[in-house]
């Protein structure tokens, strides 16, 4: 099956970007799903305080996210509410309560899945699998081999969504252990390649008729060094659509378009940290499922929003 590409068009980079008129197959019929993302939500149920953060004061809130969730929910019929990883760790409800208010918080905002970052391995492997029973979702780990750990079987290495008829395809990848998580805290469990796993995971993926394929990353946007990071994972795979990033707190104001292997367009987005933002991610599929338009828009969560 060849793959399926995207209509050349560029983003305005503004907070609020959105691509030209749709093509004119767009007009005629189409199926349309929506694409809602979070990354390093650090714990932060609550708004940011004035004296905490000037820049950010009385934005963000769980509240508030869930509020605009519905309304999205309220005007699109397809829609995929997903993470990058860092759901734990940076106020005092995760020293409290180690991660359950969040999970259960995630849940009645029915996420679909996550992967994980670094700081969720904050309490240990035995105070992550203690909250699992909280969260109504999935976390989707591709590169993190849990075997004789407590977490083995209880990740997916990838999850396929069906919307409409349409087959999505996700997977995640988690960022090296190295210099960032105690060996106490993650123990056995193996860190591997991820352009290998992506290529392994895409390949799955493709052969299960997958319409879109994302991947959920935690690897981060882009380093000066030879770290593998989202750009680097763009350019050097295949068969990605759309990542999902996070761990940099990129404030990336529209997606970022890259070329893979074979010179076709992978887009990469990331709304910050702290739950300031709202990602959210349009297609456009042709009826016969062969072409895709995409808009985008990073939605702020403010004080309106309640």
């Amino acid at each position: 099956m060849r793959r399926r590409h995207f209509i050349q068009q560029s983003l305005a980079a503004t907070a609020f970007a959105t691509l030209p008129a749709m093509p004119a197959w767009a007009k005629s019929g189409t199926k349309r799903l929506s694409i809602l993302h979070t990354n390093d939500q650090h714990s932060r149920i609550e708004p940011f305080e004035t004296s905490e953060n000037e820049k950010y004061s009385n934005r963000g809130g769980f509240a508030r996210r869930a509020t605009l969730i519905e309304r999205i929910r309220a005007q699109e019929k397809n829609v995929l509410l997903l993470d990058a990883g860092d759901i734990f760790q940076g106020t005092p409800y995760f020293n409290f309560f180690g991660g359950e208010l969040e999970f259960k918080l995630m849940s009645q905002m029915k996420y679909d899945a996550c992967t994980m970052g670094n700081h969720d391995f904050d309490n240990g492997l035995q105070g992550f699998e203690k909250q699992l029973k909280h969260a109504d979702f999935s976390f989707i780990c591709s590169n993190y081999d849990f075997r004789n750990t407590i977490l083995e079987g209880k990740t997916k290495a990838y999850q396929i969504f069906e919307k409409d008829g349409i087959r999505v395809g996700v997977f995640g990848l988690g960022i090296d252990f190295a210099g960032l998580v105690p060996k106490d805290l993650y123990q056995e469990t193996q860190y591997l390649n991820p352009v290998e796993i992506a290529q392994e995971m895409t390949q799955k993926l493709k052969e299960k008729h997958c319409d879109l394929i994302i991947c959920l990353s935690h690897l981060g946007f882009k380093y000066d060094s030879s770290k593998i990071d989202d750009s680097k994972l763009a350019q050097q795979t295949k068969d990605i659509d759309l990542i999902i990033g996070g761990h940099t707190h990129t404030f990336l104001p529209a997606p970022v378009e890259m070329k893979n292997t074979e010179g076709k367009t992978v887009l990469i987005n990331q709304v910050g940290w702290g739950g300031l933002n709202l990602g959210k991610i349009d297609f456009e599929f042709s009826l016969d499922k062969k072409q895709k338009y995409y808009s985008a828009k990073s939605l702020p969560i403010t004080p309106d929003l309640v």
